[in-house]
């Protein structure tokens, strides 16, 4: 199976007007301003008094700004925090780890100091494409006392699978076109080439990635892909449940490849049934111990 993931580090730009006539709308949650924590990570919508706290990894090429629509959908339920990848936007000058591993053990010492989740003390993981690998990858690296208590990977294979994929040489344009980001950057050829050389970086640390057998986790693992994926068959998804010794669920929602982007919350409908326990993974059938 061919797995190509792509996407740019945009920063959306929303204008809301309302007509003088129509009903006040609903009161939103009211955010402050984004704020960077370390390195690594960034809170695009701050929301403390939630009781989730939600770690959001990007696609390769992708950036934490990309999680902005997200965070604020779930608002009312969690509060996003997501990984900024180095080699592109703010952290332009710093340098990617040398490979997969590298990269895992990275994120998870920089996630570490804030694993104590929201006002509730939870916290869960939500990655798409080779966010989803590297989500679920950190998920394991962190003490089994300390790790999720839900990983949703979306539109990406299991681990077992990802390792076995091939790849081919894609052009430019195919690259957005597969990832349904033509219209947001093929005209423009800056744009464009600082993405792909996000994605040119994400990629090759993807393919140091090496699949070992493991013991599956205790967390949740729910596996997503789009309706419309050109890039993952969604019979595909069943393959996570054997990576986790949890409640597993799986299923398939409207969009794409790449389900959150810069202009698009992605699957916010479902993440807030998810973290609000409205609707949960049902019990998997594994029975080895958690590593």
């Amino acid at each position: 199976m061919t797995t190509v993931t792509t996407v740019t580090a945009l920063t959306a730009r929303t204008a809301v007007t309302t007509a003088p006539s129509a009903p006040a709308p609903a009161p939103a949650p009211r955010t402050a301003r984004p704020r960077i924590e370390g390195d690594w990570l960034l809170v695009p919508a701050p929301q403390p008094q939630r009781p989730v706290r939600l770690f959001c990894f990007p696609h390769a090429g992708g950036d934490a700004p990309a999680y902005t629509p997200l965070a604020r959908a779930l608002a009312p339920v969690a509060e996003v925090w997501s990984v900024r990848p180095p080699a592109r936007g703010g952290r332009g000058r710093h340098p990617m780890p040398p490979d997969f591993d590298a990269l895992t053990a990275a994120v998870a010492e920089a996630l570490t100091p804030h694993l104590t989740g929201g006002a509730g003390g939870r916290f869960a993981f939500y990655g798409q494409s080779l966010g989803a690998l590297l989500a679920y990858e950190v998920a394991r690296a962190l003490p089994a006392d300390r790790r999720p208590e839900l990983v949703v990977v979306a539109g990406a294979p299991s681990p077992a699978e990802w390792a076995g994929r091939t790849s081919r040489d894609l052009d430019a344009p195919e690259l957005l076109r597969l990832t349904g980001l033509e219209e947001v950057v093929g005209s423009d050829p800056g744009l464009a080439e600082l993405a792909l050389g996000a994605i040119r970086t994400d990629l090759a640390v993807s393919a140091t990635y090496r699949h070992r057998p493991h013991a599956p986790i205790g967390s949740a693992i729910h596996a997503l892909a789009g309706a419309d994926d050109p890039m993952l068959a969604t019979a595909g998804l069943t393959g996570w449940a054997a990576h986790t010794r949890g409640a597993f669920g799986h299923g398939v929602v409207p969009g794409g490849h790449l389900l959150a982007t810069v202009d698009r919350p992605g699957p916010a409908d479902l993440l807030t049934a998810l973290l609000s326990g409205r609707q949960a993974p049902v019990p998997s059938h594994h029975t080895p111990r958690e590593q």
